[in-house]
């Protein structure tokens, strides 16, 4: 630890800004720890950490270190004349981390296509799908504070590398030395050599045109889009621009935007975190319909990178309510189907995938329809997965995917969660449901009439010391080896670990199989039909729960709510 501490000082690759921030610690033997304890381990998700000097944090020396990793993985699947294509957030610098991954890969010659300015995420994975790129780069660190940046890797199928690929980059970079093995191209250098490749709006146009394409009823925007009010905000972040762009182009003529969260800003300076997840998010906005007397249909929200949506509507006194992201899920399930059925699109064998710790009220309302709903593991990786399988098998069409973390994708253009798309859907059901004379509000309502009573909590325990993922990994061993055979009051009937694959039965201790990869998750389904779900965050360092509760009436869910929330105190 201190010998790479002292590497650091000592290296003439390493400016002296940085080698300055390092000298203010000498001494400081935790928080040298901290940043140099333990390096950045690169995994499906990437990289995301604080930005400041250290093998453990992002900088400028672990992000080239850990592209020349990914160039080298390019480069021995023969894609350097394929290329990467390369975007970044409005966080604080996303732009000079683009430009250090841009020279290593032209470094290394490999083609690069280098977004002009900040994009959506979602626009990353169309790109790489459109360019026939073999891999992508995107700089963001989504909803996460300011002080946090991080780097998602995408391969040529347009969702994040696979767990495979993942090794792969993480053994060379461990194998490469951070200064001496890295090499870079400069920017200006590697676009006369015609290594880089600035691109934009032509490839925001065919992005555009794909996401239009998902509409279901076009007719429901194009009649009542003067009259929907709605105010948006991209809460600092990249959706700025072709949110309303598409929302527009679809007939919304009145939209609104939060002029306070309008301007790209990675201080994110109106927010504690910018999360559409979180209400305090849409204080602007709500502020800015009662000051200017906007009776409003409908607030949108999307987060940094634009590949997450959250909404608040009106109840019917008036007072604005958030709704989840297995609500909107919900919701947009029943939309769709209901929609492609009356304009005769729906494609044969329809199917709908959800991730596995989203709400069991998706899957009702499929059941319901006939339409077939599969799970997944968390990441929507596993989502584009199955599209992949879909495109090439024919088994099924694919009608929409999504998370109960915000994320929802209504077509095949892309591999990741689309915050543009959703915006657009949810606008254009909110004009659907108007035209018939109702609100969302009233519609999710009579989703729950129809379907029964769901709800859920997520519950995150912060895990802290200097290597938080191995304390992590050590309370996942524990609770596998005690077991639970009763939750919150309610008997478990069947355990499933995903580690280990296995599904045990607790009556008769029969044993099958998962069916999905392996991934470090326990979930325990109970006695009155509710799930409760362990896992540990892939990006934080958190041990997340998920409840989903399932009840006769609204009262009754409420209650289990709070009887399965009380005993996650006790656990953690």
């Amino acid at each position: 630890m201190m010998d790479m501490y002292n590497k650091w000082l000592n290296s003439p690759v390493v400016d002296e800004a940085t080698k300055e921030e390092l000298r203010s610690i000498a001494g400081n033997t935790e928080e040298i720890t901290a940043r140099f304890g333990v390096p950045l381990e690169f995994g499906t998700a990437g990289l995301r950490s604080i930005m400041t000097a250290g093998t453990g944090r992002m900088n400028i020396y672990t992000v080239a270190h850990n592209t020349a990793g990914l160039a080298k993985l390019v480069l021995d699947n023969g894609g350097a004349e394929r290329g990467v294509a390369i975007a970044y957030d409005s966080r604080i610098n996303s732009i000079e981390f683009a430009k250090v991954s841009a020279e290593v890969l032209a470094a290394s010659g490999i083609k690069v296509y280098y977004f002009e300015s900040l994009r959506p995420t979602p626009e990353l994975s169309f790109a790489i799908l459109h360019l026939n790129c073999i891999a992508g780069i995107n700089i963001t660190a989504s909803h996460n504070a300011m002080e946090y940046n991080g780097y998602k890797a995408y391969w040529e199928d347009g969702a994040q590398l696979p767990p495979d690929h993942a090794a792969v980059v993480s053994e060379t970079v461990a194998a490469l030395d951070i200064f001496e093995d890295v090499k870079r191209l400069p920017f200006d250098e590697g676009v006369a050599k015609g290594l880089i490749t600035v691109i934009g709006e032509e490839v925001d146009e065919a992005y555009m045109a794909s996401v239009l394409a998902c509409r279901v009823c076009p007719d429901a925007l194009e009649e009542y889009g003067d009259s929907l009010n709605i105010i948006y905000t991209p809460l600092h972040g990249a959706g700025y621009r072709l949110v309303p762009e598409v929302l527009k182009r679809s007939g919304v003529t009145n939209l609104r935007m939060v002029a306070s969260q309008a301007v790209p800003d990675g201080r994110f300076p109106t927010v504690k975190s910018p999360n559409p997840e979180s209400k305090a998010c849409f204080v602007d906005g709500m502020e800015m319909a009662k000051a200017e007397g906007i009776d409003c249909d409908l607030i949108l929200a999307t987060d940094p990178d634009s590949d997450r949506v959250g909404i608040v509507v009106k109840d019917p006194e008036g007072n604005f309510v958030p709704f989840s992201g297995n609500q909107v899920g919900a919701l947009l399930i029943e939309y769709i189907i209901r929609g492609r059925r009356e304009k005769g699109t729906m494609p044969d064998n329809p199917c709908i995938i959800k991730s596995v710790v989203s709400s069991e009220l998706g899957e009702a309302v499929c059941t319901a329809n006939g339409v077939t709903m599969m799970n997944v593991l968390t990441g929507f990786k596993y989502i584009g997965e199955k599209i992949k399988q879909f495109e090439k098998d024919g088994s099924y069409g694919f009608l929409f995917g999504y998370e109960e973390s915000y994320g929802y994708l209504p077509g095949t253009y892309a591999r990741d969660k689309d915050a543009v798309a959703a915006s657009l859907l949810i606008a254009e059901m909110a004009a659907y449901y108007k035209k018939q004379g109702q609100t969302l509000y009233s519609a999710m309502a009579e989703v729950y009439e129809k379907y029964g009573y769901y709800k859920e909590a997520g519950i995150s325990n912060v895990v802290s010391g200097i290597d938080p993922m191995k304390t992590m990994k050590e309370k996942m061993a524990s609770l596998r080896e005690v077991g639970l055979s009763e939750i919150g009051g309610f008997k478990v009937v069947r355990a499933r670990d995903y580690k280990s694959g296995k599904v045990v039965t607790l009556a008769d201790g029969s044993v099958s199989d998962t069916g999905l990869p392996s991934s470090d998750m326990l979930f325990y389904e109970l006695s009155d039909g509710s799930s409760y779900i362990i896992r540990p965050s892939g990006t934080e360092p958190k041990i997340k729960v998920y409840i989903l509760a399932k009840g006769e009436t609204e009262a009754d869910v409420d209650a289990k709510l709070k009887s399965l929330s009380d005993f996650t105190k006790t656990l953690f």
